[in-house]
């Protein structure tokens, strides 16, 4: 195990498991992964290998005898009347027999309906007349006379959901945990290793969290497919709801006039829209007002009666454009059917997640790590739902007096929810408060700068934050903004913009029109996810006309960074004039343990280059002083690299048929920044 594998242990014992076992024990059990993670708390809480062999075993052989797969329902009601009785692990929903004035439960793989349920269960486990809830039931067969009568008699119901757990004991654990250890693991919570993420990229999936700890919470996310926007809905909590966009109803979401009976949005803390995304959907205009008041105020009509309700509403759905095309062309609500794609509608967004940033999900991602059982993480955010954290920057910082209340509200609420799920012990460090205060002012950001896209009614406004005794004013900005300023603002300048802001805004235009334009000292920052970065336009107009090249790079030694160094020498062969050739020497360091794969990169680089025009050579340094990262030309420019050319995140080097692999455009980047300095 991990150093952090041994902590999480140590501090959270028979509460966390190994994340790999769900896929061992799930089999073809279609079943969401709390459930089978229940199961896996109950047995292989522990990091006792033994011990976890024998509990999967166990799970697998509950998961054999108990649990209902649709084409075996035969045999296992063969089983109950046979033996008796017989527990079975199924989906059931309850609903009131009106005439009889009796509650009957249907269970959905098992296929019986009708079962009496005592008004009691009802009262205690209320989701059970709303929408399915898996349980762990005991079922008897009575012999009837009465043909009518049904035969199947439920001993017992338990849902599969944690009895208790110690709040108190939760946050004096957490104060053992560094912030990047206690992100980890609420990483490896969701089944992800955290190595395959930076630190914006897990923000952006534990934001998902949100609505499972905040009340009353609007979040959007639109993105590429495969990404997980739903799987985190519909498999992680039980306290969450996963609907079809089309297949909901106002009697369903909200509640129904005829028998009084409440909604989704009355029993569960966050009913998500799978699916949402569609301009040829044609939902209906009832529900859509509704929703929109219901969000707004927290509330919603039944007659003369007004009802109030705290479900936190979720839309996820997948985009057909690429960032920059419905920048330019349309906006990022684009996608959504036109009843919803109104100004009125999307002003109730508290957060939009940017799921192009997102990677989809690889086999690679998931984590062999241990992580909460999401039960519990679930239960523990659930209980987050009664606490306020939304105003605990405002010690440090204050927000800009043009934001209005709306925003203020989504700011806070999403500064709010993501202090609950990383300081839920209210003590972070200023640098940290500050940095989730400018990740909820710019999801917030996002939704607004589209709005006044779609309604010219709508003024600008400057979204960012004083620091409280300073006149200094940090304004925010959307990433989306920082990368593409010549469609973000479509030829008009941002609110907040400053002489040297607009100068850089006419530079990317005239770089736009493909204009040479001369070579300038600069200071470069790119964030962590920003996309549109290769080597060809961060380095190829000072690479232009050059006879000499040296590189310095300590870490050009692994299958990555040596491909690193061969995208470069392309990026040399493409701004090189066909006549000339350029001599391009890297210095660096020998790899202590495999030198001999590290030369054999280095010359299948040098032979492949040569007819391009390149003579690549190399030196490996032995002094020890190589640990600056540079690149020098002979015609006056010292390029300084603080990660060198590792720039890019982790994507699959070895998929032919993936963009990521071809165009260095279309990968994320690492957090990262380059000074140009002319010399003598």
């Amino acid at each position: 195990m991990s150093e952090l594998d041994n902590k999480i242990n140590e501090h959270f014992l028979g509460l966390v498991v190994r994340k790999d076992l769900v896929k061992i024990v799930k089999g073809n059990a279609i079943v969401p992964s709390y459930v089978l993670e229940y199961l896996l708390g109950q047995y292989c809480a522990t990091s006792d290998e033994a011990s976890i062999k024998t509990g999967i075993e166990t799970v697998k052989e509950i998961l054999r005898k108990h649990y209902v797969h649709r084409s075996e329902a035969g045999l296992v009601k063969s089983i109950i009347k046979e033996k008796g009785r017989h527990k079975v692990i199924d989906k059931i929903s309850v609903a009131l027999n009106d005439k009889a004035g009796t509650y009957e439960a249907s269970f959905s793989n098992l296929g019986i309906t009708k079962v009496l349920v005592a008004a009691d269960t009802v009262k205690k486990h209320p989701k059970l007349l709303v929408s399915g809830v898996w349980c762990i039931a005991e079922l008897e067969y009575e012999n009837l006379d009465d043909p009518k009568a049904c035969p199947w008699i439920m001993e017992s119901i338990k849902p599969i959901q944690l009895s208790h757990f110690d709040y108190d004991t939760y946050i004096e654990a957490r104060k053992k945990f560094t912030t990047d250890e206690w992100i980890d693991l609420l990483m490896q919570s969701l089944g992800f290793n955290p190595e395959m993420f930076g630190k914006r990229s897990k923000l952006l999936q534990l934001v998902r969290l949100i609505p499972y700890c905040e009340r009353n919470y609007n979040v959007i996310e639109l993105g590429h497919k495969g990404t997980g926007k739903s799987h985190i809905y519909s498999e992680f909590s039980p306290h969450g709801i996963l609907i079809s966009g089309g297949e909901v109803t106002v009697p369903k979401l909200f509640v129904n006039n005829n028998t009084g009976k409440l909604g989704l949005v009355g029993y569960w803390d966050a009913v998500a829209f799978d699916e949402f995304a569609g301009k040829q959907k044609r939902p209906n205009k009832e529900l859509v007002d509704i929703m929109k008041n219901y969000m707004a105020n927290k509330s919603f009509s039944r007659g003369i009666e007004t009802l109030g309700a705290e479900a936190s509403m979720v839309f996820v759905g997948n985009t057909q454009h690429t960032l920059p095309y419905m920048l330019k062309h349309s906006d990022l609500f684009d996608e959504l059917p036109a009843a919803y794609h109104d100004s009125a509608f999307l002003d109730r967004l508290h957060f939009y997640v940017p799921g192009w940033e997102i990677d989809i999900i690889r086999g690679e991602m998931f984590s062999d790590g241990y992580g909460f059982v999401v039960d519990y993480l679930a239960e523990i955010l659930r209980t987050l739902r009664n606490h306020d954290f939304s105003h605990l920057y405002a010690e440090q910082f204050e927000l800009l007096a043009d934001i209005s209340t709306r925003d203020r509200d989504a700011i806070n609420k999403t500064f709010g929810g993501l202090m609950k799920i990383l300081f839920p012990h209210r003590e972070a460090p200023n640098e940290e408060i500050e940095e989730i205060l400018k990740f909820a002012i710019e999801g917030r950001k996002r939704v607004k700068d589209q709005l006044m896209r779609i309604d010219q009614t709508y003024e600008p406004v400057r979204f960012g934050f004083n620091l409280l005794g300073q006149k200094k004013v940090i304004f925010v900005k959307t990433l989306e903004e920082k990368q593409y300023p010549q469609h973000y603002h479509q030829g008009s300048a941002p609110p907040e913009a400053d002489d040297e802001e607009l100068a850089a805004q006419e530079e990317a235009k005239a770089t736009a029109q493909e204009k040479e334009e001369p070579l300038k000292e600069k200071h470069l920052v790119f964030q962590e996810n920003q996309r549109g970065v290769s080597y060809d336009n961060l380095f190829g107009p000072y690479l232009r006309r050059v006879k000499k090249i040296t590189i310095t790079d300590p870490y050009i030694r692994l299958f990555f960074q040596a491909r690193n160094m061969m995208e470069f020498l392309e990026t040399v062969a493409k701004y090189k004039s066909e006549d000339d050739v350029v001599d391009v020497n890297l210095i660096t360091v020998e790899d202590e343990f495999k030198g001999e794969q590290q030369k054999d990169f280095l010359i299948q680089m040098q032979m492949s280059v040569q007819p391009a025009g390149i003579r690549f050579s190399w030196e490996f340094d032995t002094s020890g002083s190589a640990h600056a990262r540079h690149i020098v030309t002979d015609h006056g420019w010292k390029i300084l690299l603080d990660r060198g050319l590792d720039i890019f995140q982790h994507y699959d080097m070895n998929e032919a048929f993936s963009i990521n692999n071809r165009l260095q455009e279309y990968r994320a980047c690492k957090a990262f920044e380059v000074t140009f300095l002319p010399i003598d």
